[in-house]
């Protein structure tokens, strides 16, 4: 397998079973193909199953001993996320890595998930809320279970109107996205918080990609019969600079330290270490001012926990 400059040494994840969502393409597919070169059994968590079967022949063609399985995930049903838990807490079998990585970016008309939440805030961040409380038994039974959230640049541009969380006056397809990558850190943070609290045992981090080029950012803004127009011009003149875009292989770097290092600290926010946190190997990234209060976290939790039904206590 190729590997990029600034690249992380993944130890061996032999026995470790992994969930990795939205791994059929972008960040999710060079991720899962990296776990499963270490040795890890990575659980494939997918909306298209046709992708996600050609994303398993792919790695299976690089690595012929890769351990992969897939399940069906849509992340804006919060009955698909519950159904998708029940398979794997009926197999019984401790969870050592959640990786919450899938993602809709920049839809330019205002969607909503099967549970009414403006989509991107219901799919990016509240679905992984309740994928992660749903798993939560199965990451406690672990020896030593890690969560990492994905997070964003874009976070930055992100904030908290409590009033609005779901993009409604009026919907701005940037913002909402702000809202939801915040949201991700924000949570990546608090489970740490949580989980040293109450004795869960997990270590959890938020990490962002930086500036890498995937599908994301084209499939969101073409989405709703609209074109990407701009965007798509913008992408094709600069996506050949260096210092300002990279390649999912290095994109992941981030998201790939959290989740395998051993120096790698629980609570911790990581991202690319080149200019502006663009592009580059990873370091510790810095936090937006507006992921550090404290009450916001406690009321974020506390309003994911009404909107999704869901307990993390329980």
């Amino acid at each position: 397998m190729t590997h990029t400059p600034g690249d992380v040494a993944v130890p061996d994840l032999s026995g470790m079973l992994a969930v990795v969502t939205g791994a059929n393409s972008g960040l999710g597919f060079a991720l899962t193909s990296r776990l499963a070169a270490a040795g890890a059994e990575v659980v494939l968590a997918v909306r298209n199953w046709g992708k996600g079967e050609e994303a398993v022949a792919r790695i299976r063609a690089e690595i012929p001993t890769a351990r992969l399985r897939m399940l069906p995930l849509d992340l804006s049903s919060l009955d698909n996320i519950a159904r998708f838990a029940a398979v794997l807490t009926a197999e019984s079998r401790p969870l050592d890595l959640l990786i919450n990585n899938a993602g809709v970016m920049m839809p330019p008309k205002r969607g909503t998930t099967q549970d009414g939440f403006e989509l991107q805030f219901g799919s990016n961040y509240l679905g992984h809320f309740a994928l992660t409380a749903h798993l939560l038994p199965l990451l406690r039974a672990a020896e030593a279970p890690r969560v990492v959230s994905l997070s964003s640049l874009l976070a930055r541009a992100g904030r908290f109107d409590w009033n609005d969380l779901q993009g409604e006056n009026p919907y701005s397809p940037s913002r909402a996205y702000g809202l939801s990558k915040l949201s991700m850190l924000v949570f990546g943070r608090e489970l740490q918080r949580r989980s040293a609290a109450a004795g869960w045992g997990i270590r959890s981090y938020a990490a962002h990609p930086g500036s890498t080029l995937t599908n994301l950012q084209v499939t969101g803004p073409q989405s709703g019969g609209t074109g990407a127009g701009a965007l798509a011009t913008y992408l094709k003149l600069t996506s050949k600079i260096p210092w300002l875009w990279q390649q999912a292989p290095q994109g992941i770097l981030p998201v790939l330290y959290a989740a395998t290092s051993t120096d790698a600290v629980g609570g911790s926010y990581y991202g690319p270490g080149g200019f502006l946190e663009l592009t580059g190997p990873p370091k510790l990234a810095v936090v937006p001012q507006r992921a550090l209060s404290q009450s916001d976290a406690t009321r974020l939790w506390t309003v994911s926990e009404e909107l999704t039904g869901i307990s993390f206590s329980a």
